[in-house]
């Protein structure tokens, strides 16, 4: 949640960006909830990963972390400018970067398409630079894809689901759906922020529409 935003809601540009730093910040490599998996590479072999946004990133981390088939997740920042940005930094809206949580997931457990549905069905993608009261760039829906059978699967889900929303009676989908370019971790006191071991009564604004997301509706498999 952001006190220190401009309220321009609306991501900045490379030339507006700050310099940002060459050094990554500094943190934890345990997850404060699965306490043995690691919340940085390197991981287990076979573990898949995913980058989503759906605004304030602490409870949306608790929403993956809570999913079966998830081994881990990390709070960052991404699709922006400024490299290494830090948290103050991106309530500036001036580095470009949304709030986002990085999924490490077991594939032969979950699949990418059924987290696009804890995703789509974890928020309201309709909203734009915002998130219930979160307000500013930061906040905004994304989906930043690692390979092209995410973006294919990503794109046919969020085809999928704009028809049963319509149906519903919401808007048009503002979600970005873009190549991830680098995930940057946040601080360590953002990593499973809503934990017990934490603040288990922290504030987490997310709401979803209530409107169940169809699975299974997609693309066929994307060869390179």
């Amino acid at each position: 949640m952001s006190w220190f935003g401009r309220g321009k809601s609306r991501p900045t540009s490379a030339e507006e960006a700050l310099p940002g730093r060459t050094t990554p910040l500094a943190g934890a490599e345990l997850h404060a909830v699965h306490r043995d998996r690691r919340i940085r590479p390197p991981f287990p072999a076979g573990m898949r990963t995913a980058v989503f946004g759906l605004g304030c990133f602490w409870g949306a981390e608790r929403t993956f972390w809570r999913t079966p088939g998830v081994y881990s997740t990390a709070v960052g920042y991404a699709g922006g400018f400024t490299p290494n940005p830090t948290y103050e930094e991106v309530c500036t809206e001036l580095t470009g970067h949304a709030e986002v949580v990085l999924v490490v997931y077991e594939p032969d457990r979950i699949g990418f398409p059924e987290l696009l549905k804890v995703f789509w069905e974890g928020h309201d993608p309709t909203q734009g630079m915002r998130q219930g009261n979160d307000i500013g760039a930061q906040y905004r829906s994304c989906v930043y894809y690692t390979d092209e059978q995410q973006r294919a699967e990503t794109e046919a889900s969020r085809a999928a689901y704009q028809e049963v929303l319509r149906a519903a009676g919401h808007g048009e989908i503002t979600t970005e759906i873009a190549p991830l370019a680098e995930f940057y971790y946040a601080e360590d006191y953002h990593q499973q922020y809503l934990s017990d071991a934490k603040n288990p009564n922290g504030y987490c604004g997310l709401g979803g529409t209530g409107v169940s997301c169809p699975v299974g509706l997609g693309s066929s498999p994307v060869t390179e």
